[in-house]
């Protein structure tokens, strides 16, 4: 004779049903045609594995909150360097305007702008 196969949703409204305390244990395995051990046993391990379902929730959330603040940190990072390069260009502009010779401005701190932005 083959074994019986229960889906583990089926097994989950069983150990409500048996929480509930509506009915007697030894009523819910005669209405569901299963031994009172098998029902013992699923309650037994559905009360085990109950908090672990908080505890991967927590784990996932502090693995995103992590990830948000790394993203978080290379975006601020990006932000001061485009904020950095357009100073500069800022500079060169100001000075081409005044008319002053940005070229030689330019070979004069180009070791500084390519050290930062290299």
């Amino acid at each position: 004779m083959k074994r019986k196969r229960y889906t583990p949703e089926l097994k989950s409204q069983i150990v409500l049903e048996i929480l509930k305390e509506e009915k007697p244990m030894s009523q819910i395995a005669l209405e569901h045609g299963i031994h009172i051990n098998q029902l013992h046993q699923w309650k037994t391990k559905f009360l085990q594995e109950v908090p672990r379902v908080f505890e991967r929730q927590s784990k996932d959330l502090n693995k995103m909150r992590a990830d948000y603040e790394k993203q978080m940190e290379n975006l601020y990072a990006e932000v001061g360097k485009l904020t950095t390069q357009l100073s500069w260009i800022k500079k060169i502009w100001h000075l081409q305007r005044l008319g002053l010779n940005a070229r030689k401005w330019w070979t004069g701190n180009i070791r500084m702008f390519l050290l930062r932005f290299t």
